[in-house]
């Protein structure tokens, strides 16, 4: 979910070469429909989220499962993108939109309902931020592809959020904290990586 390399990237010199976007393929295609769904079903997890009084039990596991479909609509319009030949510019611009608005405004949703530190939010939002317009400012250049840590942050900040958006107290909330924990960590530590891969890709193709 959201923040790392999307999955149309080109890889940075010295690194193997994706096939490039084939400007034939129909923008009307599964992946690109999996990428528009997730979008959808943001303003419908948020209806559920805050139904009620934002933690009324049914709500927040209907919630829940909306934001589980969601994660898993991400798995897929990637994979059928990347095997079977459904990757489009319009798919290269929606998705990582579709990435970060479903965790933004689920953790942006959890801080307002009190479920949730602000800090931890404007941590998340902060790195995927920076990361994003970094990416945007070497995209002539090429990027830095997805590292096996960027691709646990992002499963660590999905579980963590679907942990928290669950109805929870006690030893349960313990083990959504632990996990959030973890993914704020490979949040930093990964942002850190990605900005200094970047630069480094930067000064060795300058020069």
């Amino acid at each position: 979910m959201g923040a790392l390399v999307n999955r149309y990237s080109e890889a940075v010199s010295g690194q193997p070469q994706t096939p490039p976007l084939v400007g034939r393929v129909r923008i009307a295609n599964l992946a690109n429909v999996l990428t528009l769904l997730r979008l959808v079903l943001v303003p419908i997890f948020l209806f559920a989220l805050f139904a009620g009084d934002g933690h009324h039990i049914v709500s927040r596991l209907v919630a829940f499962v909306i934001f589980a479909v969601a994660c898993i609509t991400d798995r897929f319009d990637g994979l059928l993108a990347r095997n079977y030949g459904m990757a489009t510019e319009f798919g290269a611009f929606v998705d990582p939109i579709a990435d970060k608005a479903l965790i933004g405004s689920a953790l942006i949703g959890l801080s307002m309902l009190g479920d949730l530190p602000w800090w931890v939010t404007a941590v998340i939002m902060t790195r995927e931020l920076v990361v994003t317009l970094l990416r945007l400012a070497v995209i002539r250049r090429g990027v830095i592809p997805a590292s096996w840590g960027g691709k646990l942050k992002t499963v660590a900040q999905a579980l963590a959020i679907g942990l928290f958006v669950l109805p929870h107290s006690g030893p349960f909330l313990v083990l959504a904290s632990v996990v959030m924990g973890a993914a704020i960590v490979l949040t930093v530590v990964t942002g850190i990586d990605y900005v200094a891969s970047t630069v480094r890709e930067v000064r060795q193709t300058t020069t």
